[in-house]
């Protein structure tokens, strides 16, 4: 009777899965075997590990993906850890996600306005005397924006890390002797490490992906593997070679889940 309800209940789930999941995977694997025509071939893989092109956008969307992930972290776990001690947390949190409620693209026009030759942070440099710069179109201005955007993803799980680390532990290395900075070095953040790595995977992953922001901020100077998938599809027709590159990036994020699994064991627990 047991195993008839829980059928009942992961029916539905499974569906999902198998119809918006998986089945659109193999979808793009079958096209990615596929040329102009629609014969079958295996020449977009070929021509995807034999150009020095696609190689480097690769090497440039995982470079890119790390560096906004480094800053990401950088600015969230000090941030989750500020906002931990504070008396009314649930609301500073509440302000910090709430820019993911607004459109992405509404937020990345917003930025567009802020870098321009005429925008506020030009205006400010020019006020100040260091005169204007050229803000956008630039890796920094990409890696800048991508940080903002996936704060949030990053901080929700160091912060609900911080928030079950028991403050016990915390008050028995200071105890005996352990400064702040060993404190958190030692205790803190080995204890929050499961935070540490969903947030990174819930920054690397998508960041790997990005193609609007790309477009938009970066400019033709800023290319990854997600704008080489828009471009395949939207204006070279080659949805062939557009596949192939889609599942390039799927087992780029599996490696990436993979690596940052948790390698505890069950009875390590």
């Amino acid at each position: 009777m047991t195993n008839k309800r829980l059928t009942s209940y992961t029916l539905p789930y499974y569906l999902w899965v198998m119809l918006f999941v998986i089945a659109p995977l193999i979808l793009l694997l079958i096209q990615s075997f596929k040329n102009f025509n629609g014969n079958f071939t295996i020449s977009n893989y070929i021509n995807f590990f034999d150009s020095w092109t696609y190689i480097r956008m690769t090497l440039n969307s995982l470079w890119i993906a790390a560096i906004v992930t480094a800053v990401t972290l950088l600015i969230s776990y000090p941030m989750a850890y500020f906002l931990t001690r504070l008396k009314n947390r649930q609301f500073w949190l509440l302000l910090v996600i709430l820019p993911t409620w607004v459109n992405l693209l509404l937020k990345t026009y917003a930025f567009i306005g802020l870098f321009a030759q005429n925008g506020s942070v030009n205006n400010f440099l020019a006020f100040i005397g260091l005169g204007r710069q050229q803000l956008l179109f630039t890796n920094t201005s990409f890696i800048l924006v991508a940080a903002y955007i996936q704060i949030p993803f990053m901080i929700m799980p160091i912060f609900n890390a911080l928030i079950d680390l028991n403050p016990s532990l915390v008050n028995a290395a200071r105890d005996l002797g352990a400064s702040p900075w060993q404190t958190l070095r030692r205790v803190v953040f080995p204890l929050t490490w499961g935070g540490v790595r969903s947030g990174i995977q819930a920054v690397f992953i998508p960041t790997l992906s990005l193609f609007m922001i790309t477009r938009l901020i970066g400019g033709n100077k800023v290319i990854t593997l997600g704008t080489a998938v828009e471009e395949h599809f939207l204006v070279t027709q080659n949805w062939g070679m557009g596949s192939t590159i889609g599942i390039v990036l799927i087992i780029a994020m599996a490696l990436t889940m993979y690596v940052t699994r948790d390698r505890k064991k069950r009875g390590d627990r």
